[in-house]
């Protein structure tokens, strides 16, 4: 039986508008507060949280019942998930921006897994600029490497959708609706 997931990122102004989602799984891919997850996640009845933090966002702690991914995975339901917060470093100071090297060397042994969480998009794939939305290549590489079936985003402020190999990469700004087969 599909995982309904629901995708939320960027935008508070563009959440809670679906109808009657019922998902089993909620996932912020950054820049949202903790309170708005948690509201969203109510709001629609989500089982479980997942999140990553985004360039906007503090350094602190997600409190529970959020599971912070980054650089960790999570079995649920039979899918297992990972993650990576941040954008790249396009200003000297704030917090979760990395420099392309340190992410390349993050990920460098990160396992497979079906579902991959960032904030940040593959290099060369949905990149809005240059500069301040600048993908990293280590997430492409990853893709390339590790073969998930999903790989979700949000940072870019728009929605994409992308086939690269065997992974679909969605970037998505407010909240989209997804599934995936467990036990994938």
């Amino acid at each position: 039986m599909p995982l309904k997931i629901l995708v939320i990122a960027d935008d508070d102004s563009q959440l809670g508008a679906l109808d009657n989602p019922q998902p089993d799984i909620l996932i912020s891919c950054g820049d949202l507060l903790e309170g708005t997850i948690l509201r969203i996640a109510r709001h629609y009845g989500a089982r479980h949280i997942l999140a990553v933090r985004g360039n906007h966002d503090s350094a602190a702690p997600f409190p529970d019942p959020i599971i912070d991914l980054h650089l960790k995975t999570v079995t649920l339901e039979g899918v297992t998930f990972g993650g990576f917060a941040g954008a790249w470093r396009y200003k000297p100071v704030g917090h979760h921006l990395h420099e392309q090297w340190d992410v390349a060397s993050a990920m460098s042994g990160f396992k497979p897994v079906d579902v991959f969480v960032a904030h940040n998009s593959p290099a060369g794939i949905h990149e809005r600029d240059t500069h301040v939305h600048q993908g990293f290549g280590a997430f492409r590489d990853y893709i390339d490497r590790a073969k998930p079936q999903l790989f979700i985003h949000g940072h870019q402020h728009l929605d994409s959708m992308t086939v690269r190999g065997q992974t679909t990469i969605l970037g998505v700004y407010g909240e989209k609706l997804v599934s995936v087969e467990d036990g994938c």
